[in-house]
């Protein structure tokens, strides 16, 4: 024979009371993933306009849609276009950026792992100095100090060189304060300990424990410094004369105020440059810090995440 048990006064008011906190939790959750949804499509559709603009003619831009595809020949057009611009010197900018990012890149990174490094684990004088050096760096505003830098390259005769951009550009102050957070709660330090009992120098201590140990990080560094100068106009505008030196977005800034589809002050050019020519430069900018976001995606979101977690 079976019994029933009565429902107590204490359940009904705990089913009473998860109802509306899951109506809540659904209503939250509406409005964040329409949010995000929102904001999804204002950043992509503004880079979807500009991917396919170049597809088109100028006469296309103006009466079709905005989000309609032109040809593939188009791109090309384009592309045969913006080489009419002072003899093809484009190419020449989009290897300058190359080069120079590359090198930007590989100093930064391995400046930046090495100095927080230093500042986390080595036994050395004022390291709390130069820890608060580095926070200071990060303070000041890059414009505060282009006249000692300038002043400084030319000095040593590197003033429209492409070093002197590239030495300038690898001086990192966040990465290596990054670093120092990143060496300071990941490795823990009786690691360290182990390794100088056993006669380890600090180099030694970075190059077999802590580098194996940083994949994470050097991914990291090498992604902001990336980001960081890929577009960088500024400090190359000041320190480049030559026009075969320019890098990439210093050129188009040439091209784009030389060019009456932007400035029609100008007047007229034989240079067939216009809206589409302008769009696919732009993709020529934009192009490389996507491609570099989904390749270092992984690595990028793990980078982060290193040392959040206390074990």
């Amino acid at each position: 024979m079976s019994t029933s048990v009565a429902p107590t006064e204490n359940t009904v008011k705990k089913v009473k009371k998860t109802k509306p906190m899951r109506q809540e939790s659904r209503i939250g959750m509406f409005f964040v993933n329409s949010w995000l949804i929102f904001f999804a499509i204002i950043s992509i559709v503004p880079m979807l306009w500009l991917v396919l603009a170049a597809s088109k003619t100028d006469p296309e831009l103006s009466s079709r849609n905005p989000l309609a595809f032109g040809s593939l020949k188009g791109y090309w057009n384009a592309w045969q276009n913006l080489q009419f611009f002072d003899n093809g010197v484009i190419g020449r900018w989009v290897l300058n950026s190359v080069l120079f990012n590359a090198a930007i890149v590989v100093i930064a990174t391995i400046t930046a792992s090495l100095a927080g490094f230093v500042i986390s684990a080595a036994k050395i004088r004022f390291k709390r100095t130069f820890l608060i050096s580095t926070l200071i760096m990060m303070l000041i505003p890059p414009v505060a100090l282009v006249i000692p830098l300038f002043v400084m390259m030319d000095k040593v005769k590197l003033v429209d060189n492409p070093w002197s951009v590239i030495l300038i550009s690898s001086l990192y102050p966040f990465g290596a304060f990054l670093s120092y957070i990143y060496y300071s709660t990941t490795i823990p330090p009786e690691l360290y300990e182990s390794a100088r009992l056993d006669g380890c120098s600090d180099w030694q201590l970075y190059s077999r424990i802590a580098l194996p140990l940083s994949g994470a990080l050097l991914g990291l560094l090498a992604f902001f410094a990336f980001i960081g100068n890929w577009a960088n106009y500024f400090m190359p505008y000041v320190m480049l004369y030559s026009g075969q030196n320019y890098t990439l977005p210093l050129g188009l800034g040439f091209l784009f105020y030389s060019t009456p589809a932007i400035n029609p002050g100008v007047g007229a050019t034989s240079v067939p440059i216009y809206k589409p020519e302008i769009a696919l430069a732009g993709i020529l900018i934009a192009l490389p810090i996507m491609i570099m976001f989904l390749v270092s995606q992984k690595r990028l979101i793990r980078g982060m995440l290193a040392g959040s977690i206390k074990e």
